[in-house]
Order: C-alpha cells, then structure tokens, then sequence
C-alpha cells in the first residue's frame, strides 16, 4: 500500500488542482477512470521532485480520433505530433498535454513498434520500460499502479517491466534509458538483472539513431552525479571511454559547484575530439563550439596562462576552472588559488587594432595580422597595462 505521504503528494499536486488539467481531464472522461496522468509527473510528484516542465502525458482509453474530435469541439487545440502511435497534443493555457491511447505491441524490430489500442491499462503498463514508470493518477489523484512500480520508485530502484531482454527488444534505445535513470532516480545504484540485461544487448545497438543516442547521453550529462554510471557504461561495453577520460570526468565531478552538460562535454571532446562526438551523438553545432570554447580556457588555465583565458574566453571561465581542474589534477587549494587570480583581472579593450596598423603604413595581409597578434601578446604579457601610444611605438613596420 503506498504510503499515506506519498498518497498526499499526489491529491495535493499543484499541476493536478491546476484548471488547465482538470479540463483535460474533464474532456477526456476522467472522472470515469478513462483518462489518466502517467509517467514522469507521477513519478516525481511521488519523489518531491521539482519539475520545471509544462508538459504532462496522459493516458486514455479513447482513440486517437475521438480525442481529435472531443478537442476541436470544444475549442482546444490539437497536434497529431505522434499520431502512428497513438498520441495527440492538446495545449491549454500553458499546458502541453500529451494524450496517448492506451496500446500494447503488436511487433517490434528493436526501434520502432508495431502497435495496436485498447482498453487494458495492465497490458499498457507492461509495454513500459520501467516499473517506477508505469504509475497512473486519475484526476482526484487515486494512484493507479497495476504492476506494483511505486515501491521501486520510492526506493530509488530502476527495475525493468517483466523480462529485461524483451523489453529491451522492443526498443534498444531502453539501454540507455536504464543508465540514465539509474543515475538521475536510482543514486547511481544498478538493478543487477537490469545491468545484466544491458550488457548483453551491448552489441546490438548498432542500428540506432544516433540522434536518439545523443538525446539520451545530452540529458544523462547534465544530472548532477554520474560519473559511476558512465565508468558502468563503459564497462559493459556500452559506451566505451578511455579510462583517463573517466577519471577526468570523476575528476571533474569531484571539483565542480554545480557540474553540467557543458563541462562535461569539454572533456569528451578533450579525449575523442569535437569531430568525432559531433557525429557519434549528433551534438549540434552550438553544443561542441562551447565546449571546444571551454576546453581552450582550460588548456589555458593549466598552462597559467590566466590573463590570457580571462580575455578570449571570458564566458568559458567558470566551466573552464572545473574543466581544467580535472585535466590537471589540481588541488582544491590550487583550484582556488586560479579562482582567486581570476577575481583579480579586469580585462579591459584591447587598445589597438588593424585600423591603426595600416593608418601606421603597413600593407594588408598576413603579415599585418602577424605583427597585431604579436602586439596582442605583449600587451597580454603586461597584464593588460601597455596602452596604445607605448604598443604603436613597438610597431615593426
């Protein structure tokens, strides 16, 4: 029986009282048992768990059509964002609520499934993944847990639904999930069967997306701790890392206030190059520039190049500190002594620029660019106090 606090999280649920889900609720037969929350925001609702998102899923008895049809006349709008399996998207006020019909598989190739729709809530929570997963709330908040999943999800147990090598069958992508999970619910902690599983579905993953792959390890990156579950990833053969990686990224994870995505990615571009985790995990553009940006400042601030780091990076710095920490194996004591010379440098604009070299008589051309990165360096070199008459003098013509 669950317990009588955490069967007050739910009834008090602020998303739960809020008008907008009520509606769809009230839309969808709620008060029938016909439609009902799922997933994620019962989950973390149970575990007093902050969550900043405005979507919620649902699960429905009803068709996808009739969905379609209860929404438009009543004036919500509706998206068939992923309508072959069942699911619409109404949006209310600041809701985004995704509605899925209640389904089981029919056949699967270990990406994508074959489904059908149904009434049977147990043969759709045993299509799920994991068993802190498979919760239902109905819209007065009576929890509905047809696989006995809310004892897992209170103790942090990331346990497969049923046989682990079907489930994984059904989507490979669910390895990684596991891992994730594992690490953002189960303290980085691994259900043994789960591990087992995972591990020989290792060499099967070939044929996924690596878009998919990639949204599945962006995500696991920026969770506070995981560090552990990338070392277990590794060795299971699922996501093979150099070991010095793995120990700048528990390194990493030691050192930082507040460890991210970003710094992280700084590493791993550090030890398998930008290119190469561009295309392993499909990053975009965005992703690997910030995180090549980090790594230079890190690379500066290891060599002491300090100045330097403060004035090409400035917006790198912070992750650049925690990045270099881990490259370098610093300290805290010598962390904190960059820190503190960081909090000394008030970079101001450089003084000069090509303008004035050619307006001095230089031609343009690489060696205009030269003679500019030079003075760059000096005035760098100077902490930043050679002004522009003194640097104008030093011209090389």
């Amino acid at each position: 029986m669950i317990h009588k606090a955490a069967a007050e999280r739910l009834t008090d649920a602020e998303w739960l009282r809020r008008e907008e889900t009520q509606r769809v609720f009230a839309l969808l037969d709620g008060a029938g048992q016909r439609t009902r929350a799922v997933g994620g925001v019962v989950r973390d609702t149970l575990l007093e768990r902050v969550r900043d998102s405005g979507e919620i899923d649902f699960a429905t008895e009803l068709t996808p059509d009739e969905v379609t049809r209860r929404a438009r006349a009543a004036g919500v709008p509706v998206y068939p964002t992923g309508i072959e399996h069942g699911t619409v998207t109404l949006k209310i006020g600041d809701l985004v609520a995704e509605v899925t019909t209640l389904r089981e598989d029919v056949e699967t190739d270990g990406r994508h499934a074959v489904v059908k729709f149904g009434t049977d809530w147990r043969r759709d929570a045993e299509r799920r993944d994991f068993t802190l997963n498979a919760l239902y709330v109905g819209m007065e908040g009576a929890l509905f847990d047809p696989l006995g999943g809310v004892d897992d999800c209170l103790a942090g147990v990331v346990r497969f639904i049923g046989d682990a090598d079907q489930r994984i069958a059904e989507d490979r992508l669910r390895v990684y999930r596991f891992f994730r999970f594992s690490a953002s619910h189960g303290q980085e902690r691994f259900d043994s069967g789960g591990l087992a599983a995972v591990s020989r579905a290792a060499g099967t993953l070939g044929a996924l997306s690596a878009e998919r792959v990639g949204h599945e390890m962006r995500r696991m990156l920026g969770l506070p701790k995981v560090a552990k579950t990338l070392e277990t990833m590794a060795d299971a053969a699922v996501a093979p890392l150099p070991e010095s990686v793995l120990e700048q990224l528990a390194g990493y994870e030691r050192h930082a206030r507040k460890p991210g995505l970003p710094g992280r990615l700084a590493l791993l571009v550090a030890g398998l190059g930008g290119t190469a985790l561009k295309a392993r995990w499909r990053l975009s553009n965005e992703d690997v520039s910030l995180a090549e940006n980090i790594l230079r400042a890190a690379r500066l601030l290891v060599g002491l190049a300090v100045n330097e780091a403060a004035y090409r990076y400035p917006a790198a710095l912070t992750d650049a500190v925690d990045v270099a920490a881990a490259l370098a194996g610093w300290t805290d004591a010598g962390k904190s002594a960059v820190v503190e010379r960081l909090k000394e440098i008030d970079v101001p604009r450089f003084p000069i620029g090509g303008g004035d070299l050619l307006q001095a008589g230089l031609r343009p051309g690489p060696a205009l660019g030269a003679e500019l990165e030079r003075l760059e360096r000096k005035w760098i070199d100077s902490d930043f106090r050679l002004d522009r008459e003194t640097l104008l003098a030093d011209l090389r013509r």
